[in-house]
């Protein structure tokens, strides 16, 4: 099942950038994963068990290095292309 989620990641810091940044960077290295960003979120396309995954484990990675962060989050299945 194709699905897209749009992803929005506020770092709770004064240097919020970099956080943001190295997201949308590593989570365009995986394979079948299409991203795409804008202004004001990242989208995310692909096979659900391809793209969950990724999120889980970079949505975990950002957890690990950044002290405090919000990731807003919504998904659809069988997105119109």
């Amino acid at each position: 099942m194709q699905i897209a989620v749009d992803i929005s990641l506020y770092p709770l810091d004064e240097d919020f950038i970099p956080p943001i940044k190295n997201i949308i960077e590593r989570l365009g290295q995986h394979d079948g994963v299409e991203v795409e960003r804008n202004r004001m979120s990242t989208q995310l396309r692909g096979e659900f068990d391809v793209v969950m995954p990724v999120l889980s484990e970079e949505i975990r990675t950002t957890f690990d290095n950044v002290s405090k962060c919000v990731f807003a989050i919504k998904i659809l299945n069988n997105p119109v292309n």
